[in-house]
């Protein structure tokens, strides 16, 4: 039906490629650095550990649905890992996948976000996809920059919530993209 998404991208200055399980201490970081309202952090407890992230990406590896993933993002000048971007189903389904990205936050303010998700974007146009979906906290203005740089639009729907945030949808048409 569609076409497998991409196992690997390059851009000027990003790799995007399949995970392994040394990824995990950094994938960790990520979630040690994610706001309060983000929906998964690391709990009271220290859950998940590096141990426990590195045997969730070796038993389930992120992107090893077919036509999806989520892919590492590393400069490709010194193979530093700086967060992920790719395809998945999360609220939206396998037709309309929804794109995700995070970045650390030295990562921040240097346009990888935006090169990451146009590569992801010029994927999913490959795979056959006509039209992709991101779900944006209301307070997330730097994603919303990163989405309208790429053409997202806001699709009018959303879902109401006080306690994290209200979360916008944008949709994007790919033959337009």
């Amino acid at each position: 039906m569609y076409d497998d998404f991409a196992a690997e991208l390059t851009t000027e200055r990003l790799h995007l490629r399949r995970w392994q399980p040394s990824d995990a201490e950094d994938h960790r970081g990520l979630w040690l650095e994610r706001d309060h309202r983000a929906r998964r952090r690391i709990d009271a407890d220290g859950h998940p550990t590096v141990d426990e992230m590195r045997e969730w990406l070796i038993d389930n590896p992120l992107g090893a649905e077919p036509g999806l993933g989520l892919l590492p993002i590393e400069l490709r000048t010194t193979g530093e890992f700086i967060g992920y971007c790719g395809l998945t189903v999360g609220q939206a389904t396998f037709d309309e996948p929804e794109i995700a990205y995070e970045l650390a936050q030295r990562a921040h303010g240097h346009g990888y976000a935006t090169e990451a998700a146009r590569a992801v974007v010029d994927a999913a146009a490959r795979t056959g996809r006509r039209r992709l979906w991101a779900s944006v906290r209301q307070w997330n203005a730097p994603s919303f920059r990163v989405l309208e740089k790429l053409g997202f639009e806001n699709s009018g729907r959303g879902i109401t919530d006080s306690e994290r945030g209200n979360l916008v949808w944008m949709t994007l048409q790919l033959d337009q993209a």
